[in-house]
């Protein structure tokens, strides 16, 4: 990964994955979140969900939390008494000092834990029966296509019913899992291919095959959506 070429594609583009108000929305009633609710938008990229997620509680707050993008997060939420964005790894959340948490939301994200173990580690910073809502990649059909699969870079592509089960043997409840809408996707890809195609005249090697790889990622999902894509999961701490 060149990730010069990478923070130049990515610079400034107003979400890090798939995701729309709507998706927050359905979590947040799903899971009852109070008016005054404490929210970790773990992995949140530059904080595209953080609107969102304050008009779930609005006498709440929202630390938005990022390795790469915490900085750009916080600029964006400077006029937002209710919010602030953290550079800082998203693994280890019970170290922040609004935790513990009643609402960790995990946009695409979590899957850099692998499902195996991060609910349940993402889990230490949530209050007794807190709720994780988290978007992980799902097939949707019995045997995606190969080109399908790569969309994930070979990520272990499981049904609905399998990444239920993983999650709740890992101390929760689910109380409902839907697929991220086309909506979501776009929100994420259309502001991407706007960057690209303004980069695209002068980029050099480094820069032009980063293009590539992006503009590709988004064929592939149109091409293959039918196949995988991501299962947004609202899951109860018990």
């Amino acid at each position: 990964m060149d990730w010069d070429a990478f923070f130049t594609v990515h610079m400034d583009l107003p979400r890090e994955g798939p995701g729309a108000p709507e998706d927050v929305a359905w979590a947040c009633a799903l899971a009852e979140v109070p008016e005054e609710a404490a929210i970790c938008d773990a992995g949140s990229g530059p904080g595209g969900d953080v609107a969102a997620l304050l008009s779930a509680a609005p006498r709440g707050h929202v630390v938005a939390v990022d390795l790469h993008f915490g900085e750009a997060a916080d600029a964006r939420l400077a006029n937002e008494p209710r919010a602030r964005g953290v550079s800082a790894d998203f693994t280890a959340l019970e170290a922040l000092p609004e935790a513990p948490f009643d609402l960790i939301w995990c946009a695409g994200a979590l899957y850099f834990l692998g499902l195996e173990e991060g609910p349940r580690r993402l889990g230490r910073a949530l209050k007794p029966a807190g709720v994780l809502a988290f978007s992980e990649p799902c097939r949707f059909v019995e045997a995606p296509s190969p080109e399908a699969g790569s969309i994930f870079g070979g990520y272990p592509l499981r049904d609905a019913e399998q990444i239920v089960a993983m999650v709740e043997t890992q101390g929760f409840t689910v109380l409902g899992h839907r697929r991220v809408p086309d909506a979501g996707w776009e929100a994420y890809f259309q502001p991407l291919e706007a960057r690209i195609a303004a980069l695209r005249p002068g980029a050099g090697a480094p820069l032009a095959a980063m293009l590539d790889q992006c503009a590709q990622e988004a064929a592939a999902w149109r091409a293959h959506r039918a196949e995988v894509g991501y299962l947004l999961v609202v899951a109860r701490r018990t």
